[in-house]
């Protein structure tokens, strides 16, 4: 790319005025009013030095994710000022669900991702349910949030151990710690207790033979330094991180036992649920509900408690648009969104209340992206999905991205774990107000400082609330199962898992929350056959590209500011892009049907492959 070209696309992406991105500690904090948010004091103090170092900054591919994701920054005296995010899959599933029958929807959709298939099956299935004109049974509620909390549970263990935890915990320097010290700390800490001696000499033989295994692609020697956890610490995080993949797999069990097997559940279909509850079943799944409770109860939340302190930098930047979207996730019997266990609603630091959401709202553009564009911002309703990636050589219009840009009201906004708290925190859900609340008066004792809910809109926030929200499913999912062992031994109760359709002609959306955050699916159908089909998903919002008027997405956004000391590992970076989750399969599911084409990489803004 010449400089000429290579300063347009920059142009193409300067930043827009502060009111629409709304980026920033300081902008945050003025615009949070509300007696609900209180403001945080300024840490800024102990956050990284800043280093005069300027250059471009790549982490391509971003592991430790599903799919492909690219991040090209500029950085200027040591932070970035500029940045891209690409979603670089190019993959298709809307247009395969044309023409086929709506419960075909539910399984095929769950094929964008081996993660959270569950959530894009139930998405698919309200979509179909109100196209049919049903509503399910009570049953089937109760047993979709069993296998919708079970998906979330392995994704939340999988992500925060052994996608994110790497970026804050350093294996290598496990070698360094003494284990009887070890022991002792976790004893003070109040977290898990494992053999901590096996275990590092474990990660003595990775480190004698060079080959670490499953801590290889890690940037411990950056030349940031940003490692900051003692040796013992570090190797209680390491056994967690082993523990992990087992409860992780213990969460896939129970999605097994209710869904047939995992990933891809076969049981949840619209109009409910084929799967029928037997004692053996409640008594398996109650047994591992329990387990995985009682280990984020005393593993999971300690070790978030115990990391924090010594990254309480990390909270000084990532912050993003400072507006969030959630659609709400696990039905109460009101099956209102509203009042749903995880609330639907739009909220920011903008705003003085939550908001129910409009789906009318709702629009994608494609003006950044490897689409025809439909010229201004469209309803998913009215959405289309047409790939146009240009030739070689040819004019590539600022287009870099196979991501929709969706907007609400026209602006960004953020979906994910975190937006979900902020919703259900300011709709006053008394668990989640509890717990953050916890949460910002330990830390706010560990910074010295009083800190409000303003501090977890940034990179350690987004990391730490989530773990709040694994507590309260888990919970959750150990109160559903009794729940359904109660309709199962009582003989008066209703035990219908499956409602008929009314109609085979309609329309209808499917607004529901995977892991990720907000989930949205529709379709529309004509004689039992889905003639359209439209899906945004929650990275389709947090990785979108800018807009035809510049505006960056939530996560371009969240990486302006982010310190710089090392442009080939740039770990605050990182950080920050995996405090999101995100999920570029998910992102991107389009369709080529021409024959003889093929796709190799994209390129960024500055042309570098």
């Amino acid at each position: 790319m010449d400089e000429e070209t290579k300063t347009d696309a920059q142009n193409e992406g300067q930043s827009p005025d502060a009111e629409q991105t709304g980026t920033g500690a300081a902008a945050a904090q003025q615009a949070a009013t509300t007696e609900a948010v209180p403001i945080s004091a300024d840490i800024s103090a102990t956050g990284p030095s800043t280093k005069t170092i300027s250059g471009q900054s790549i982490i391509d591919p971003v592991n430790r994710i599903e799919g492909h994701l690219r991040i090209d920054m500029e950085v200027v005296n040591g932070v970035v000022a500029d940045a891209w995010v690409t979603g670089g899959l190019f993959r298709g599933m809307e247009l395969v669900l044309q023409g086929r029958e709506p419960a075909d929807a539910a399984y095929i959709s769950q094929r964008i991702c081996g993660v959270c298939p569950v959530s894009h099956a139930h998405a698919a299935c309200f979509a179909g349910e109100a196209a049919y004109g049903i509503e399910i049974p009570n049953t089937a509620r109760i047993i979709r949030n069993i296998l919708e909390a079970a998906q979330f549970l392995h994704s939340h263990i999988l992500w925060f151990y052994n996608l994110a935890a790497l970026d804050y915990v350093n294996p290598l320097n496990a070698l360094e710690a003494d284990p009887e010290a070890t022991l002792k700390l976790a004893y003070d800490a109040g977290t898990g207790i494992s053999d901590f001696g096996a275990v590092q000499k474990r990660l003595e033989a990775f480190a004698a033979n060079g080959q670490l295994s499953i801590f290889s692609g890690n940037w411990f020697d950056t030349k940031d330094e940003a490692y900051n956890l003692p040796p013992e610490l570090d190797l209680i995080c390491t056994a967690h991180y082993l523990e992990a993949l087992e409860m992780q797999s213990v969460a896939s069990e129970i999605s097994g036992l209710v869904g047939g097997k995992m990933p891809h559940v076969m049981s949840s279909i619209p109009g409910g649920t084929t799967w029928v509850p037997t004692e053996e079943k409640l008594d398996d799944i109650l047994f591992r509900a329990i387990r995985i409770r009682d280990w984020v109860a005393s593993t999971m939340i300690p070790d978030t408690y115990a990391i924090a302190p010594y990254y309480l930098d990390v909270a000084d930047y990532g912050q993003g648009v400072g507006r969030y979207i959630a659609w709400g996730v696990f039905d109460q019997e009101s099956r209102d969104p509203v009042e749903r266990y995880l609330p639907a609603g739009v909220w920011g630091f903008d705003s003085s209340s939550v908001e129910a959401p409009d789906e009318a709202a709702i629009t994608e553009e494609t003006s950044r992206a490897f689409y025809k564009d439909a010229g201004e911002p469209v309803n998913p309703r009215q959405g289309i999905t047409e790939p146009e990636y240009p030739p070689e050589g040819a004019s590539r219009d600022g287009r870099y991205t196979w991501d929709k840009a969706p907007r609400y009201n026209g602006k960004p906004y953020e979906a994910g774990g975190l937006a979900r708290l902020f919703v259900a925190y300011n709709r006053g859900n008394s668990f989640i107000k509890t717990e953050l609340d916890n949460l910002l008066r330990y830390l706010s004792s560990e910074a010295g400082a009083p800190l409000g809910v303003d501090v977890l809109a940034s990179t350690l926030g987004r990391t730490a609330a989530r773990n709040v929200e694994t507590l309260y499913i888990a919970n959750l999912l150990v109160d559903w199962t009794h729940e359904l062992i109660g309709v199962l031994g009582n003989p008066d109760s209703d035990k219908s898992t499956f409602t008929q359709p009314e109609r085979y002609d309609g329309e209808g959306a499917g607004m529901w929350e995977a892991p990720r955050g907000a989930l949205y699916h529709y379709e529309k159908i004509s004689g039992d056959a889905i003639d359209k089909y439209q899906i945004i998903i929650p990275s389709t919002w947090n990785i979108s590209p800018r807009d035809a008027s510049g505006v960056r997405g939530p996560m371009e956004e969240a990486l302006i500011g982010v310190p710089v000391a090392d442009l080939d590992k740039p770990i605050h970076a990182l950080r920050t892009v995996h405090s999101f989750d995100p999920c570029v399969a998910c992102a991107v599911h389009i369709t080529e049907p021409a024959t003889g084409k093929s796709f190799s990489t994209v390129t960024s803004p500055w042309g570098v492959k």
